[in-house]
């Protein structure tokens, strides 16, 4: 009997899934692309709490903190996904630092990280506007309020590594950190 309770007590360890608390300042966009993604990889145990539009990176920081700490090991990793915009982003890179709390930050927004699933894009971006009329280049009938996972799917990996190619420095325009969370997701499904 003994035997039995322990193989199954590895077998359910093993089979623990890696759990993420990914909380995105958007009420649309950001969790359309994780729900995209978690449905596609299907093994994966994404969380995503959404926090409503205008709230400050450093405000939805120290949200997501808090959650945490209501469910003590409850998130083997919690994630803030945030545009620099015309934000005050040092803010929320010491307060995500204080917090032990991984940011995804993309200059100037995330719709450059859709954009580089389609395309290079190494040159200044003046902001959300200059982006989008590079993205709907590429997908004309892209809407931020209904954002489709398949017009991106393919072109995941081509963006993980134009973003890389782009450098890890939030201050630089254009960047984005979302490599670093998708990837991370990726490979633990």
């Amino acid at each position: 009997m003994r035997r039995r309770d322990s193989s199954a007590a590895r077998q359910a360890a093993s089979q623990r899934r890696h759990t993420v608390l990914i909380y995105c300042g958007a009420v649309r966009t950001e969790p359309d692309y994780f729900d995209g993604l978690r449905k596609q990889i299907r093994g994966q145990t994404v969380t995503i709490k959404v926090r409503q539009q205008g709230v400050s990176p450093k405000q939805l920081v120290q949200a997501a903190a808090a959650y945490r700490d209501r469910k003590p090991g409850s998130f083997d990793e919690v994630w803030c996904v945030v545009d620099v915009d015309q934000f005050d982003i040092e803010a929320a890179v010491t307060e995500a630092r204080r917090n032990d709390i991984n940011l995804a930050v993309s200059n100037p927004c995330f719709e450059l990280w859709l954009l580089l699933h389609h395309a290079e894009c190494r040159a200044h971006c003046a902001g959300y506007e200059d982006v989008l009329v590079r993205l709907k280049k590429h997908v004309p009938g892209y809407d931020k309020a209904r954002l489709d996972f398949a017009d991106h799917v393919a072109g995941i990996g081509d963006a993980t590594k134009r973003a890389k190619e782009l450098g890890g420095d939030h201050t630089q325009n254009p960047s984005t950190g979302m490599w670093r969370l998708v990837e991370m997701v990726r490979e633990q499904s």
